[in-house]
């Protein structure tokens, strides 16, 4: 039997998945709007759609649910092959978790305790864990933290002006997407050599948006901070904004702190600010004036946070723009490099245009790129070097 490993990513109404032999992927697919109007899809390696596991005889109501139905879906698509270890995406890790770990009850009992700095993410991901850990006890699984990669951050960039007994108590930035930064680290070396060494800015620009300023590869400075709604307005989330505002609401408003968090993570963002949608897609296919102003707005604020991490690195060699807005909205990357020509970035508008990969001209002093990232597959070798230890 071949040895394979599945890599699953779970979110709120959906769950991801990819199973591998070696970094080959012989599945991928994904089971979605669970618990409202659930479907599934799955593709082969050779990338043909193939069906997915039957969500409709017993349809799943979570996530937990949803994994349960991968089991015998297996069965019959990967016969030939012996499924040795799942890795999963947890969003923290908190402060003691700089690297993936394998999985035991006692690591998801702490795991479990730190959902309340990521309340719409990390139930989700334990949950499977769980699900697994109950069905099919003996197949390891590694936790993967989007925390861990940030763990190198120094003190004067992660702690926050309040009292020392509370940043002792772990009230602090921890910064997120940190897989996928990690995946683009490690893409540098063979991608652009030049500045793999160098002082790079990378902008993970999706639903989820956030920069991470790497100097040779590492992370030390970010703009998530104590919880994935801080730094760039997204999707649906704020963005960095006034902690006087949350007050404000609160005293003057009359909103609870659960009808806060829903404001903040759910009605802010690109939705909020145009009244039309959250998805950037339609944001630049609309000529609506608010759609306009809410674009204008997240590519103010991603230049000016390339401005502020600039400083943190003391300088730029380099910009990398990847996820789903950042590998293809050529418009919004085009916005941003041209509020970012007095750092020295020469925009090559044609590159731009046909996504890169480089998407500067040959004199300019900061190279940008579009490199795809991969959080799955860091998933996956995260997994296997745990197995290998």
């Amino acid at each position: 039997m071949n040895p394979v490993i599945g890599v699953v990513n779970a979110g709120s109404s959906s769950l991801k998945f990819s199973f591998y032999e070696g970094e080959r992927s012989l599945l991928s697919g994904q089971i979605d709007g669970i618990g409202v109007r659930v479907g599934s899809r799955a593709k082969n390696a050779a990338g043909q759609s193939i069906p997915g596991p039957d969500v409709l005889t017993k349809p799943p109501s979570s996530p937990a649910e949803a994994v349960a139905l991968l089991p015998p879906w297996l069965r019959g698509v990967l016969d030939g092959h012996d499924l040795v270890a799942l890795g999963h995406r947890v969003v923290h890790g908190g402060p003691r978790h700089s690297k993936p770990e394998r999985v035991t009850p006692g690591l998801l009992d702490e795991l479990a305790a730190l959902s309340q700095l990521a309340p719409l993410h990390q139930p989700h991901n334990l949950a499977p864990i769980r699900a697994i850990l109950d069905l099919a006890p003996d197949i390891p699984q590694v936790a993967c933290f989007d925390t861990a990669f940030h763990h190198t951050i120094a003190d004067v960039e992660r702690n926050f002006a309040i009292p020392r007994e509370l940043t002792a108590r772990g009230i602090r930035r921890y910064g997120f997407h940190g897989l996928s930064y990690e995946y683009i680290a490690s893409c540098l070396p063979r991608l652009t050599p030049a500045i793999a060494q160098g002082r790079v800015i990378a902008a993970h620009l999706g639903n989820g948006a956030s920069l991470c300023a790497l100097h040779a590869g590492r992370s030390v400075a970010t703009t998530m901070g104590f919880s994935a709604l801080d730094g760039l307005p997204m999707g649906t989330r704020s963005g960095e904004m006034d902690p006087g505002l949350v007050l404000y609401l609160m005293q003057n408003e009359g909103m609870s702190a659960k009808e806060i968090e829903d404001f903040l993570y759910r009605r802010c963002g690109m939705l909020g600010v145009s009244g039309i949608s959250s998805d950037f897609r339609d944001l630049l296919e609309s000529d609506a004036p608010e759609a306009r102003e809410a674009i204008a707005l997240f590519v103010h604020r991603v230049a000016r946070n390339i401005g502020a991490l600039a400083a943190a690195l003391g300088g730029l060699d380099g910009i990398v723009f990847t996820a789903g807005v950042g590998e293809n909205a050529a418009a919004i990357r085009a916005a941003v490099l041209e509020r970012c020509a007095w750092l020295g970035v020469g925009l090559d508008a044609a590159a731009n245009a046909a996504n890169g990969p480089c998407l500067t001209t040959p004199g300019s002093r900061v190279a940008a790129h579009v490199i795809p990232t991969d959080e799955n597959l860091m998933i996956l070798r995260h997994t296997r070097a745990v197995l290998e230890t």
